[in-house]
């Protein structure tokens, strides 16, 4: 099964994209991954090929219309999950981009303006997912952003089958701080300890500081983290002594 990504988009131009470039774009040509981006515009029925109205109950901008953007999605390939990248979806996790990666594919849906009518989202069952707290000019960064976090976990685009596993959330940590030679450099030395070639004490160094690093940088991280870690086999948590 190739993952199968199609992006309904008004600026098809965008992708590939970077996708067509390092790790993603080898595994493009090697047809690990396929993709097609599909103009929205096309779906329009007036003469001006618009795709967007005044918002209902004013305000300013412009909303996509649900009918214009529903013959868009009726037209492809179905049997995947079908996302609209809005910043008012639930944020984009590491755990659903496994999910996705190891799927059929996805089609995903770039809003522009305002956004998009709501009742498109209640009509075609659609998963609304946000990449962040910000806003962009569209959701094609945003998509480009999903399908880069899932290509590269397809099988056989990355070169090792571990190389994505110590990564940070993958196990719900930021990843471990990371070295390479020289080994002194502007008088900062790599710590001695993972020069020493103990293997157990490098990784009890490395977890020591995933955890010390998502306490400081990532609290939110850090307490979904030891919430899991004190649940108990049968799901109650252990009370805190401390």
């Amino acid at each position: 099964m190739t993952f199968h990504a199609t992006v309904l988009t008004l600026y098809p131009e965008m992708f590939p994209g970077p996708l067509g470039v390092s790790i993603a774009g080898r595994a493009l040509r090697e047809a690990l991954w396929r993709m097609e981006a599909v103009q929205i515009r096309d779906f329009a029925t007036d003469r001006h090929r618009s795709v967007d109205d005044t918002p209902a109950g004013g305000g300013a901008g412009m909303v996509m219309r649900a009918d214009v953007l529903a013959r868009a999605l009726d037209s492809v390939d179905p049997g995947r999950p079908v996302l609209a990248m809005t910043p008012r979806g639930a944020t984009l996790t590491q755990a659903r981009v496994r999910a996705l990666a190891g799927g059929p594919g996805a089609v995903i849906l770039c809003g522009r303006f305002e956004g998009m009518d709501e009742r498109l989202f209640e009509a075609r069952g659609i998963e609304q997912v946000s990449i962040g707290d910000y806003i962009l000019s569209g959701g094609e960064m945003a998509a480009l952003t999903l399908l880069d976090a899932c290509i590269r976990l397809i099988p056989g685009v990355m070169g090792a089958p571990s190389s994505g596993m110590d990564e940070s959330f993958e196990t719900g940590l930021l990843e471990y701080p990371q070295y390479t030679r020289p080994a002194e450099w502007e008088g900062r030395t790599i710590p001695e300890v993972l020069r020493s070639g103990d293997h157990a004490k490098i990784e009890a160094w490395r977890r020591a500081r995933a955890e010390s690093d998502t306490r400081s940088r990532r609290p939110d991280l850090w307490e979904r983290h030891d919430g899991a870690r004190v649940q108990s086999p049968s799901g109650a948590r252990r009370r805190n002594e401390d």
